[in-house]
């Protein structure tokens, strides 16, 4: 295939309904990990353009700062710099990124980035590609390359869009259960659920790094995080009128285990909103991601959303919807 001038990609975040955490290779390789997680319709674009030879530069990127370089070795930016390198292109290259929701937000935001800029250069470059060879590049780029103390599951759920239970087996092979649900019933969910902002950016791999070193001391915890993953697909699949208040429930469940993996997961400042959201009409929730700030991802019945939005604003409480496509091609310039 021929190739193109100008790429521009659209690629999703997640959420995770069960078994956040047994995605780290340091539990997975011992013991298989398990989770199910949602695409959302919050998203990260990334712009690749071929660069004018006028501006006497290899490389610009264009994100929360500007980068100027004429050896890929010299950007700073380590997802775009292993990129580059991994597919073997050559500048002139411009790269720009926009993002829906502020970054280190736990939902997924970094691997979203991979996923979408590996799909713009091998786009660039003519080539067309598969979800799974994207999702496992991304994990090739931060696990192995950057070495972040990262799991699998956000690179995949960007990767392949939609509702998924996803198992990694020992090997480091990911099978995909694509979920297939009642109609409208992810809308039912995320019609009744918010997302609440903690106020809090972190860095999610100080608290990974943390929770890697005590996996094998926290096995019983990790067996029934995994565990839970076969309750919520039970849930979501045969659902009954105490859909809500199950989902609810085991998020809670989740969101307490998850505390006693890593302590630097919660503080009291983050425990005083989630006891303050669950005062005013939540079924129960849990903070994305590796925890330490970000959002809150909540079930809320919508007759209490008003409430809820009235006590934080509007600029801290995002409604969000089920996404089923993942990383695709938004424009291309031949």
């Amino acid at each position: 295939m021929p190739t193109r001038r100008a790429v521009t990609t659209i690629t999703p975040q997640r959420i995770s309904f069960a078994g956040g955490g047994t995605d780290l290779p340091r539990y997975y390789e011992a013991n298989e990990g398990s989770v199910i997680s949602s695409a959302i319709d919050q998203y990260i674009y990334v712009t690749v353009k071929k660069h004018s030879k006028l501006f006497k530069e290899e490389f610009r990127l264009s994100y929360s700062k500007t980068e100027h370089v004429d050896d890929v070795n010299k950007i700073e930016n380590g997802i775009a710099r292993e990129c580059i390198k991994l597919l073997d292109i050559d500048g002139p290259l411009y790269i720009s990124t926009a993002a829906d929701l502020p970054a280190s937000s736990g939902l997924g935001s970094s691997s979203s980035f991979a996923v979408g800029l590996l799909h713009a250069l091998h786009t660039i470059k003519g080539e067309r590609v598969s979800a799974s060879q994207l999702a496992e590049e991304a994990c090739q780029v931060e696990i192995e390359c950057l070495k972040n103390p990262i799991g699998k599951q956000d690179q995949y759920a960007a990767a392949f869009g939609g509702l998924n239970h996803f198992t990694f087996k020992t090997n480091g092979r990911v099978i995909i259960d694509h979920m297939v649900i009642e109609n409208n019933l992810l809308d039912y969910i995320f019609d009744n659920s918010l997302l609440v902002w903690s106020g809090v950016q972190r860095d999610a791999n100080n608290i990974l790094s943390a929770q890697n070193e005590k996996v094998e001391t926290r096995t019983s915890q990790y067996e029934i995080l995994k565990n839970d993953t076969l309750r919520m697909k039970e849930y979501l699949l045969n659902p009954d009128k105490e859909l809500l208040n199950n989902v609810g429930s085991m998020l809670e469940r989740s969101w307490q285990i998850k505390k006693g993996v890593e302590e630097t997961i919660t503080n009291e400042g983050i425990e005083d909103i989630h006891t303050l959201i669950r005062k005013n009409g939540s079924l129960g929730g849990k903070l994305s991601g590796a925890g330490g700030g970000g959002f809150f991802f909540e079930i809320i019945p919508k007759s209490k959303q008003p409430k809820i939005i009235e006590m934080y604003g509007s600029s801290r409480v995002i409604k969000i919807k089920h996404e089923p496509l993942g990383s695709r091609i938004l424009s291309e310039v031949w």
